[in-house]
């Protein structure tokens, strides 16, 4: 069930940016399509509770409740950027706005987009980390909420990794075309 609802979040989610995004720009009604983006977290706060409920009424975790909390982190680390992306596409496209500019592709300003994202990947690791250790507390039996706890070193992974991938750049700049 967790599964689903995480697929049905992050369709929500979009759904949301895009509503806004054609409130804001097709509408012309800034307002209301900056409320309509605003609902973004209404769907995270959806999710994590209906993951805690799920828990709290016997579920034994598996690797869908830890997805919700990398959701929450990813979401909260990214989401802004996201957001804003799809923005200056949408006010290009659809809004006559200006031609959104193209992310570095080296020199320095490549090296420390980089490693901006690296910072944005800590930060949700850190938020993901700190529900998975909440949601395992507030169940208050180890032996249903174990999966939680297995996935933190299993994500410090992929952030060590993506740490090494990103920080590279700064010792070994990729050059200018």
């Amino acid at each position: 069930m967790i599964g689903w609802l995480i697929i049905g979040c992050e369709i929500g989610f979009w759904i949301f940016v895009i509503a806004g995004l054609f409130t804001r720009y097709m509408l012309k009604r800034k307002k209301l399509g900056g409320y309509l983006l605003l609902c973004t977290p209404i769907v995270d706060l959806i999710l994590i509770a209906a993951t805690v409920v799920d828990l709290k009424n016997g579920a034994v975790a598996d690797i869908f409740h830890s997805l919700a909390a990398i959701y929450i982190g990813v979401t909260v680390g990214f989401g802004k950027r996201m957001i804003h992306w799809a923005d200056e596409r949408f006010a290009y496209t659809f809004a006559g706005g200006p031609k959104p500019k193209k992310a570095p592709r080296g020199g320095k300003e490549h090296a420390r987009n980089e490693r901006n994202g690296w910072y944005r990947h800590l930060l949700s690791w850190v938020i993901g980390c700190s529900l998975l250790l909440a949601m395992t507390a507030f169940v208050g039996d180890s032996s249903r909420t174990k999966a939680l706890l297995d996935f933190i070193p299993r994500w410090g992974f992929f952030l060590a990794i993506d740490f090494i991938w990103s920080f590279s750049y700064t010792l070994w700049p990729k050059k200018d075309k």
